[in-house]
């Protein structure tokens, strides 16, 4: 790193010991950290639009006059102040936070450049909390794009602004800047890094425009490639730290997994053959298995699972199995019950509820070595000590980021042995998306369903049919069949016009008088849950009512109808999880999308998606398309990939020249590859030193 990269901001002229201490709240230190903290968006104040011309939703610029000041109390304290330009059409500007200074600031015949986003509102357009200036009438336009970059508390754009211009007048030539080796920058048509930061925080008044505003932008395109490739060779980094440590070398027993497939009431189908086939060379290697397998709603996974923790119990080494929820991980224990304790297993159960006498019990059998443990985060917990942990099991791995996974496999580490990772998930996950988030993992897919699935037929109607839909059960009850109705929410909510569970319950009791219904939400204790439960899969029940708690690990083969009200509330993966809870037995099996008007565009496209399709992977592409990558693979909560400039979406098309760009420096230059890490990464990288 050169000595201009490495000069603490507090040098730089301006930056006191308030602003410093503002700027060490965006782990701002050093110059290096300010050329590579970037703009969100960029803010277009080189025109002005005339008032008659804004649009709903989009941001502009106005320059315009205050005609009148209103201060309101009715509610909450606002400031209302109404202008007027040329084009003879007036805006509100409407504040709830102000200091009694800036309110006694606007007086009438002020000339004012306002920006902001427009909103239709009933009198006419309204920009709320514009950014705005006074100005003369002669006072010259911004002549290039303004950034706007990610702030904090005590330090404004304006400041960032001036900062970063500083910052970039300190940036030294490519060939120590740059740490890409030329044939790679190349290879990949990418200009040089300094050209690169100087377009996209000052850009030059020769820039394509909408291409910046696009994020599309040659510049963007390499910050965007340097920073999917740290990314890349971090977690390549991590998978070659793993598998450089020795790992328990499991072999099944031929006998014990001949009965236990024996004892099956199905075959398996040859995917999962093949995947079984996958894990089983991994465990044997005496190298750390790092395995996906991903396989749609009610492919099976479970089952290759159990037949890996029977394999571990054959070397005599323990399992833990870890579900997102403890529905999902209820749902595993039994299975694992039926498939392993006639084998002569032990399976223990521990999760958040599980406490007093019974939890130290449970914590005494897994100390001792009891064969599979399962349970929730609790597994994670400072307390679970594994006697001998070989195989850690991950559902739905979307819910779960690489620290977690991490965490429970420091469980069974002893200094000399690494336990192997067995990850899953019911959420398709495109290819591009696969590389990226998952570059320290192998990936097997189930691609096949079970013999006899029926495909799930798919409709999409309007609440005002609610009456028809009821019907559409009594009848399906009446034929011996049963029905799931899922609801979003609990319980009634003055901001959320989605019926909730209890209500939904309460009125089918009413409107279905002949049929027994049950009710289930995350809040009911778990023995009355699992009563619930035992009730509708014993046929008990014919209808039951629930909120999205059932999205995972129900398997009821009679349910031949999945009713999902709100149904434009929920993204693509859901409502597709949720519709795989039917369609698991040989009746025809329908699925009823109840849509509130007025219905949004992306709605609309979402719910079509799901009337035109039941593969998960083809959802999946368009649940990426429409949501973006945190939301796929869960990681907006866990932090792992919040990038700054890369976009899975829009870069999807260069994942694989990131990929061998990233092996090839491993190979070739190893220490440009520890220096990008370094600079796009940071302390965040440090998982893979765990």
């Amino acid at each position: 790193m050169s000595d201009a990269a490495s000069r603490p901001l507090k040098d730089l002229r301006g930056v006191g010991p308030a602003i410093a201490e503002a700027l060490s709240r965006l782990s701002l230190q050093t110059l290096s950290d300010l050329w590579f903290h970037l703009p969100l968006r960029y803010e277009d104040r080189t025109r002005i639009t005339p008032i008659r011309d804004l649009r709903h939703g989009e941001s502009a610029q106005v320059e315009a006059v205050v005609d009148a000041v209103e201060r309101g109390f009715r509610f909450r304290p606002m400031l209302r102040v109404t202008v007027s330009d040329d084009s003879r059409s007036t805006l509100t500007l409407r504040f709830f936070h102000f200091s009694k200074a800036q309110a006694e600031g606007f007086v009438p015949g002020l000339r004012l450049r306002i920006y902001g986003e427009a909103r239709e509102a009933p009198g006419g357009f309204e920009i709320v909390h514009p950014r705005y200036q006074r100005v003369q009438l002669d006072t010259p336009l911004d002549s290039a794009l303004t950034p706007v970059y990610p702030a904090t508390e005590g330090i404004g754009q304006s400041t960032l602004i001036r900062l970063a211009k500083l910052a970039l007048a300190a940036l030294p030539d490519d060939a120590e800047l740059d740490v890409l080796p030329e044939a790679l920058r190349r290879m990949a048509h990418l200009p040089s890094l300094g050209e690169a930061l100087r377009v996209v925080h000052a850009p030059p008044n020769s820039t394509d425009v909408a291409a910046l505003l696009a994020r599309s932008h040659p510049a963007q395109q390499r910050l965007a490639f340097d920073e999917l490739l740290a990314h890349q060779i971090g977690m390549r980094k991590l998978r070659r730290h793993l598998r450089a440590m020795p790992a328990p070398a499991i072999k099944h027993d031929k006998r014990r997994r001949r009965a236990f497939l024996d004892a099956l009431p199905f075959a398996l189908t040859k995917a999962q053959g093949r995947v079984l086939g996958d894990i089983d060379r991994d465990l044997a290697a005496g190298k750390p298995m790092l395995r996906l397998v991903q396989g749609d709603v009610g492919s099976g996974k479970t089952v290759v699972a159990a037949l890996a923790a029977l394999a571990a119990s054959d070397a005599h080494v323990q399992t833990a199995v870890m579900a997102p929820t403890e529905l999902l991980a209820e749902q595993h224990l039994r299975n694992f019950l039926n498939w392993c304790e006639p084998l002569g297993l032990r399976v223990v159960w521990l999760a958040g509820k599980v406490t007093g006498k019974a939890r130290a019990k449970a914590l005494a059998d897994i100390a001792a070595g009891a064969d599979i443990v399962i349970g929730t985060h609790a597994l994670m917990q400072e307390g679970v000590v594994f006697a001998n942990l070989g195989l850690a099991i991950i559902d739905e791995q979307h819910r779960f980021g690489v620290h977690q996974r991490l965490a429970l496999r420091n469980k069974g580490r002893d200094g000399t042995r690494t336990p192997h990772q067995l990850v899953m998930t019911a959420t398709p996950i495109p290819r591009t998306l696969a590389m990226a988030a998952y570059a320290d993992l192998d990936v097997s897919v189930i691609d096949e369903l079970p013999p006899g699935r029926t495909p799930v037929q798919t409709v999409a109607v309007s609440d005002a049919r609610r009456d028809e839909i009821v019907e559409r059960i009594r009848v399906a009850c009446a034929e011996g069949r049963q029905a799931y109705w899922v609801c979003p929410l609990i319980e009634e909510s003055e901001q959320l016009e989605a019926k909730a569970a209890q209500a939904t319950y309460e009125d089918l009791q009413g409107a279905l008088p002949d049929v027994r219904i049950g009710l289930l939400h995350g809040r009911m204790k778990p023995r009355d849950k699992q009563s619930v439960m035992d009730a509708f899969k014993a046929g008990e029940l014919r209808l039951l009512v629930a909120t999205t708690v059932i999205e995972v690990g129900v398997d009821v083969p009679n349910a031949s109808l999945m009713v999902i009200d709100n149904a434009e509330r929920l993204g693509l993966a859901q409502l597709h999880q949720l519709r795989g809870r039917v369609g698991r037995g040989a009746a025809a099996s329908s699925c009823v999308l109840v849509w509130q008007p007025p219905l949004s565009a992306l709605a609309r496209e979402r719910l079509a998606v799901m009337r035109e399709t039941n593969d998960g992977f083809r959802i999946a592409e368009k649940d990426l398309e429409l949501r973006g990558p945190g939301e796929v693979v869960g990681t907006r909560q866990t932090g792992e990939m919040n990038f700054r400039v890369a976009d899975l979406v829009r870069d999807a098309e260069v994942m694989p020249k990131v990929a061998q760009a990233a092996d090839w420096l491993l190979e070739h230059d190893p220490r440009a590859a520890d220096a990008l890490v370094s600079r796009w990464i940071g302390q965040a990288v440090e998982y893979a030193q765990a």
